[in-house]
């Protein structure tokens, strides 16, 4: 399968071309930007045009682009507006995190990617037909404009009564959207189970976020190596195998005390995953 790294492991960072040298360094061909303005500024001209000159002559590739979860640059720790959810039932609310989400799509312009990675609302978020007819208004605006940058819009199935497995389709079915999906492991060991979740969303799948848990906190560990994990991996590589090239093998995980040199220990999950 094809191997792509999330930057988020690297969220408490400023993304640079250093790091990316190293990603690169290790192997790893592809990359998924995680969009938190402490990391990746979206909105910073000068740090896009930086990454930007760099892909244009590198080897490594922007695979995706995670949407912004916040709009400050302290993990929405200025408060409640700081939150972007496209589930928003107030119109200007809404708009405002439509908006947000643009520039981040903005981003293409100077440095292509395939997909991008969106929630539908935020972790344990109640179900309500009034949320999902701003998240239908909502993706609408996003689609089109993605389409416009030779972006692909993913929904990513998260801990909360709207975006289950189930309810993802449940979506689809009701809207024109028809919006394919990236398959996180972590959230469905959380949810249904992975091998329940994966089976729903199969033939809609184009990307993945791989990680791990004790199936009640999404800690997004590291998968073979940390300790406190508990999906079962031999499992897991045999449905993802049983698609082929379909979508690539990503891995999307948190700074840990434990592995102080992440990108070494990328290397070594992926080589531990194909070989079971």
């Amino acid at each position: 399968m094809e191997h792509v790294f999330s930057t988020h492991v690297l969220v408490n960072h400023r993304l640079n071309t250093v790091w990316l040298d190293r990603i690169r360094a290790a192997g790893i061909p592809k990359v998924e930007l995680f969009c938190a303005r402490q990391h990746f500024d979206y909105q910073d001209k000068s740090q896009v045009n930086e990454l930007g000159y760099w892909f244009r002559d590198a080897e490594l590739r922007c695979h995706s682009l995670h949407s912004p979860m916040y709009n400050d640059d302290c993990w929405g720790r200025t408060g409640p507006s700081s939150v972007i959810t496209i589930t928003e039932t107030s119109k200007p609310k809404r708009l405002a995190a439509v908006d947000e989400i643009k520039k981040a799509l903005e981003v293409a312009e100077k440095v292509p990617f395939q997909y991008l990675i969106q929630h539908l609302g935020v972790s344990g978020e109640e179900y309500d037909d009034a949320k999902l007819e701003a998240a239908f208004s909502a993706l609408e605006e996003i689609v089109l404009f993605a389409r416009h940058r030779g972006v692909e819009v993913l929904l990513e199935n998260i801990p909360n009564r709207l975006s289950s497995a189930e309810r993802l389709i449940h979506f689809n079915e009701l809207t024109h959207l028809n919006l394919n999906f990236c398959f996180d492991t972590g959230h469905a060991h959380i949810m249904e189970g992975v091998d329940a979740a994966f089976h729903l969303m199969q033939s809609r799948i184009r990307s993945t976020h791989v990680h791990d848990n004790n199936g009640q906190d999404d800690v997004h560990l590291f998968p073979m190596l940390a300790e406190g994990g508990s999906i079962d991996w031999k499992r897991t590589m045999e449905l993802f195998r049983a698609c082929g090239a379909q979508f690539p093998l990503l891995l999307e995980l948190k700074d840990a005390a434990a592995f102080p040199h992440p990108i070494e220990a990328v290397k070594e999950i992926f080589d531990r995953l194909e070989n079971l």
